[in-house]
């Protein structure tokens, strides 16, 4: 059955969430675990493009992209004709019982693009706290050291290892201890908390990690991992000349630079990898989320000789790099290949700084527009003082998910709205979206000045 394309425009045909999605989430909580939360209590039933339409037929603008996933939308032709045409073939065999070259393919194709005037080599796997795990334990095999250095505001996953280097506690690691040990944390040079002030902010951070890894001893480390943008803690663009530095302390030690690309890549920055705008390359990339457009793959590409000391058997994984998700692999890679992508995710920066930049002096709760391409942030504290205020942001979140806007709160203090929309994003739906948010904001900034703002967000 061949369904008619879904509208690209933004619809509300029932309150947020509507009557079928308030039913459906009442048997969810019958059946489904507490543990699991959720941004926006609606259920979906088809998504296209940049707008997801629930089951009460309200269609809604995606900034989310099932968290940086769906970049190439939720239901790309490309992505869909490989994935149908593996189905029909057969959807798994474990690639370390019998072999199919998909998964050569997209390693291949890693291996091509992936940072690095070097030769590299490639593993699959399912998610991304997966191959941050697989990529520390080659950095132990080839360097046989221990320790990891990790930074404040990191997010790297929900596995314990990956809890242990992750530094936001609650909702991640609550209860949840205790953790790995040999994992030790240094500054990220984030601008504008820097106590020193932004222009100091690369000098300072570089300097305190040479004195951790004096007092700890350089020659422990076996990986040094760091998000080029950072993620959950909030999408901060570490200062000029972080990353750079970062890769000569690094080599310098004969410490593993892994680069965790799991949210910033694949076109996301606008560049294919967040790196490639600091002219940076990591021994090993990792990427996931976006790599296969929805189904569930992650990868860790790097230096051959690091790639390569494992012993046989020692990476794997049952479902590591099934054959359905490396075919939707290869659609998302096909999408990119005229560059459009790209282009979009540039044209949506540009967008973005237009409409929500002059927000930052029309009223007193914005403290930074900030990011990449289409990876952008808007945090909220107090004028001048700086404090977080995480209620600011969920109630601009609220008002713009019953407006019919998709929004994600982030951030180590939770006062982030990252903003992730699809790299096919057309320019009206984005104009909307972006427009609303920007009222939203404007509206809750008004309800502070008069202290108001419960009786906005109700």
């Amino acid at each position: 059955m061949t369904l008619a394309s879904l509208t690209q425009s933004r619809l509300l045909t029932t309150a947020i969430p509507g009557p079928r999605s308030i039913a459906l989430h009442a048997e969810r909580e019958k059946q489904v675990t507490s543990g699991f939360g959720v941004a926006l209590p609606i259920f979906i039933d088809r998504a296209e493009g940049a707008i997801l339409e629930d089951v009460d037929g309200n269609r809604i603008i995606d900034f989310a992209s099932g968290i940086a996933v769906t970049s190439v939308g939720a239901s790309n032709p490309k992505v869909q004709a490989h994935v149908s045409e593996q189905l029909a073939r057969f959807t798994h065999t474990c690639f370390m019982v019998t072999e199919y070259d998909s998964f050569t393919a997209v390693c291949r194709w890693l291996n091509e693009h992936t940072p690095g005037d070097f030769e590299k080599r490639t593993a699959l796997f399912s998610t991304g706290a997966e191959a941050i795990e697989n990529a520390v334990k080659v950095a132990r095999s080839a360097t046989g050291r221990q320790r990891v250095l990790v930074f404040d505001d990191a997010y790297h996953g929900r596995s314990l290892l990956t809890m242990a280097m992750t530094a936001k506690e609650n909702p991640y690691k609550l209860n949840f201890g205790p953790f790995p040990a040999e994992v030790i944390r240094a500054p990220f040079a984030a601008p504008l908390r820097w106590p020193t002030g932004a222009h100091n902010a690369t000098a300072d951070a570089l300097a305190a990690l040479e004195r951790i890894l004096e007092e700890n001893g350089p020659e422990t480390f076996a990986a040094m991992v760091v998000e080029p943008i950072q993620g959950e803690g909030g999408f901060i663009v570490p200062s000029p000349g972080f990353l750079p530095g970062l890769r000569d302390i690094a080599t310098k030690y004969g410490i593993v630079l892994v680069l965790d690309e799991i949210q910033a890549g694949m076109g996301r920055t606008g560049a294919l990898f967040a790196s490639n705008d600091e002219n940076i390359a990591g021994d090993i990339t990792v990427t996931a989320k976006a790599l296969a457009g929805g189904l569930p793959l992650s990868a860790i590409t790097g230096r051959i000789e690091l790639m390569n000391a494992v012993h046989a058997g020692g990476l794997g994984g049952t479902y590591a790099g099934n054959p359905l998700a490396c075919a939707a692999a290869l659609g998302v890679f096909e999408a990119f290949e005229d560059g459009s992508l790209i282009e979009n995710a540039l044209r949506i920066e540009t967008t973005a700084r237009g409409i929500l930049e002059p927000l930052r002096s029309t009223t007193g709760i914005v403290a930074d527009v900030r990011g990449r391409g289409a990876m952008l942030a808007v945090e909220f504290a107090d004028a001048g003082t700086l404090v977080p205020r995480a209620d600011l942001a969920k109630a601009i979140a609220d008002l713009c998910h019953r407006s019919g806007l998709l929004v994600l709160v982030c951030g180590t203090f939770s006062n982030v709205l990252r903003l992730l929309p699809p790299l096919v994003i057309d320019q009206d739906l984005l104009e909307d979206g972006l427009i609303l948010l920007r009222d939203v904001i404007s509206q809750v900034s008004e309800a502070v000045d008069i202290e108001q703002l419960e009786t906005v967000a109700t």
